[in-house]
């Protein structure tokens, strides 16, 4: 598999060795943000990045689920990664990312337990009922260059998307939510990196929260996100649906399906996050 160095994903998600056992090293960039901290999805692309390196045998994750303990922010973070089990088709292993606090202890932001694969290796065999979403051409789709200035004062990631999302699910950007709580959309990097196993991870956290369909705008922090992943997707846009079926407590969780260029539902998700607060 190419690392394309050039992507500002691939920057955002690099790792080098600390010297130490599943150690490294990274730098949480400014243009990750959103809301108060870091993209919930690019912390969970660092921490299977970490995993990858310990596992390159199995280098791509079909099942990762990260809990998120605190807010990271832009700056140094540690990566641990450790092997609980390599198999022949199979491997299991966890992760954390910790930031230091004001005084330089180490703060744990995200653990992460996953089973890793080479999706190029699975058997090519599909049987669903599953559909993509329809969606209008992408020309007829909505820009962010019209999202609400907002939006995009609080969101400095969506300057890293190109996103064309379905006019019938941004009524919120002019006052007038469905309130059917669902955003959907065309996706794909701003630099035209192409899509793979480890930007989905990113992909499944990157449309605005669904909550702005139900009238309530703002940061809806993710508490705990799992991505599972079913091949690895073709070159070109990404369609992406994000719903919620159920707001309760101050929580909601948030489903999302990533189908490819090719048609194929390559990845699905599903958070549990905080309801944004007035």
């Amino acid at each position: 598999m190419t690392t394309v160095t050039s992507s500002e994903f691939d920057r955002g998600i690099a790792l080098a060795p600390d010297g130490s056992t599943g150690g490294h090293r990274g730098e949480l960039g400014a243009g990750w943000q959103i809301g108060g901290g870091v993209n919930g999805g690019l912390l969970l692309a660092v921490a299977a990045n970490a995993i990858r390196q310990e596992l390159p045998e199995h280098p791509d994750p079909v099942s990762i689920t990260g809990h998120y303990q605190a807010t990271s922010h832009p700056g140094p973070v540690t990566a641990r990664a450790e092997v609980i089990r390599r198999g022949r088709s199979l491997s299991t292993a966890t992760a954390t990312l910790s930031q230091p606090d004001e005084q330089g202890r180490p703060v744990e932001k995200l653990r992460v337990l996953a089973s890793f694969t080479d999706l190029a290796g699975l058997a090519g065999e599909v049987r669903t009922s599953a559909q993509p979403p329809a969606l209008p051409p992408r020309e007829q789709c909505v820009g962010m260059e019209h999202a609400p200035r907002e939006l995009i004062a609080q969101a400095a990631l969506l300057e890293r998307f190109e996103l064309r999302l379905d006019p019938a699910t941004v009524g919120w950007a002019v006052g007038a939510p469905s309130m059917n709580g669902r955003i959907q959309g065309w996706f794909r990097l701003a630099d035209g990196r192409e899509p793979d196993p480890l930007s989905l991870l990113l992909v499944a956290d990157a449309l605005p929260p669904v909550t702005y369909d139900l009238g309530l705008p703002g940061w809806a922090p993710t508490v705990e996100l799992t991505v599972q992943l079913r091949a690895e997707p073709a070159p070109g846009w990404l369609r992406v649906s994000h719903a919620t079926r159920n707001l309760a407590g101050g929580y909601f969780e948030e489903d999302c399906e990533i189908w490819d260029e090719a048609g194929r539902l390559v990845a699905q998700s599903r958070q549990l996050a905080r309801v944004p607060r007035g």
